[in-house]
């Protein structure tokens, strides 16, 4: 039986998402607890990586086992046993072939910025003290939507078989004690948006021009981009999978019980 299991989370103490050795993640500690709480080894696929320090409003994982779960108050009971800073949000019970990363549509990240230092925002916000100018960094930010190799902003190249991404959006708003970036791709490469807002930020602060912005993202080369924002200000704040997913997944999953005669 296969279950989704929606999280959120700081990742200020946490290396990322991804078990690694000898290294605190995110998905290590869950799938800890999931293994004791469930009372058997439980290895959770994630819907994407968020890197060290990188937070998630929403990101989801799925897992298996070999026996119908119950889930009334099962998020109730892991948040019993997870950290403070790693909360269970819902549990859905899924078909057999569906997969948290590859089903996934689109994730949205956002990029959070204070420009009056609050030392109660350091752990969610990056803090900029000057000015930059906002209709410049969309004028770039904007030159986004037209490219789909981000070869420019992949912070190394790892196991990464591809540079593309399909680019939904991209834009900067005025909040009110600060700046806000929102992102939406199908995919992210890794550390792609950090390099992205810390290219941006190099636009708003008059170091480069938009068409500097252009021509580093023709390039493909990343030694033309800026360095990378801090970690602190990015959220992941949602992972969207296609219309009524879940509703379709727990039809299959009736069946499949029923099919079991379970």
């Amino acid at each position: 039986m296969r279950y989704f299991l929606e999280l959120a989370y700081d990742g200020t103490n946490y290396h990322g998402w991804q078990t690694q050795p000898n290294a605190r993640t995110v998905q290590e500690v869950l799938d800890k607890c999931l293994s004791t709480i469930l009372r058997q080894p439980v290895e959770t696929v994630g819907s994407g990586r968020t890197d060290t320090g990188v937070h998630a409003a929403q990101q989801y994982s799925h897992f298996d086992l070999n026996q119908e779960l119950s889930i009334n108050n099962f998020c109730h009971r892991l948040n019993r046993l997870l950290p403070p800073d790693i909360s269970a949000l819902n549990i859905y019970p899924v078909g057999p072939e569906a997969h948290a990363r590859f089903n996934a549509v689109s994730r949205t990240y956002e990029y959070r910025i204070v420009q009056a230092k609050d030392p109660f925002q350091q752990r969610f916000t990056h803090y900029l003290s000057q000015p930059v100018n906002l209709d410049l960094m969309n004028e770039a930010a904007a030159l986004l939507l037209e490219f789909e190799d981000f070869t420019s902003f992949s912070k190394v190249k790892g196991d990464t078989l591809h540079y593309r991404c399909q680019m939904h959006v991209a834009y900067w708003q005025p909040q009110a004690t600060g700046l806000l970036f929102t992102i939406k791709s199908n995919r992210f490469l890794r550390g792609m948006v950090r390099l992205v807002v810390g290219t941006l930020l190099d636009v708003g602060k008059g170091k480069i021009l938009p068409q500097d912005f252009k021509r580093i993202l023709a390039a493909q080369d990343r030694r033309q981009a800026s360095g990378a924002a801090p970690a602190a200000g990015l959220f992941l704040t949602q992972v969207q999978y296609p219309d009524n997913y879940f509703q379709e997944q727990q039809e299959i999953f009736t069946q499949n019980k029923t099919s079991a005669g379970l």
